[in-house]
C-alpha cells in the first residue's frame, strides 16, 4: 500500500513538473520583456528624448540597443 502511494505522488509530481514547463516557454512569445541590471521591462518602451540620446551614445559605445533602452529608461 505505501508503494502504491509512493507511485502515486511521483506521477502527480511528475505531471505537475511537466504541465508547468510549456506554460512558462509560452510567456516569453506573448510578451517581449527583457531585464538587465535588477529592472525588468516588456513591450516596446516610451522613451523621451533625452533617454533616446542616452541610448545612441550607449550604442554607439558597444551596447545592444534592447539594453540601452533598459538602463536608459531608469
Amino acid at each position: 500500500m505505501k508503494i502504491i502511494a509512493a507511485g502515486v505522488l511521483g506521477v502527480v509530481t511528475v505531471f505537475g513538473a511537466a504541465g508547468a514547463v510549456p506554460a512558462q516557454a509560452k510567456a516569453p512569445q506573448t510578451q517581449d520583456c527583457r531585464t538587465y541590471s535588477g529592472v525588468k521591462v516588456c513591450g516596446k518602451l516610451q522613451l523621451t528624448e533625452k533617454q533616446k540620446q542616452c541610448v545612441q551614445q550607449a550604442v554607439q559605445k558597444g551596447m545592444t540597443d534592447r539594453r540601452a533602452e533598459v538602463e536608459c529608461s531608469r
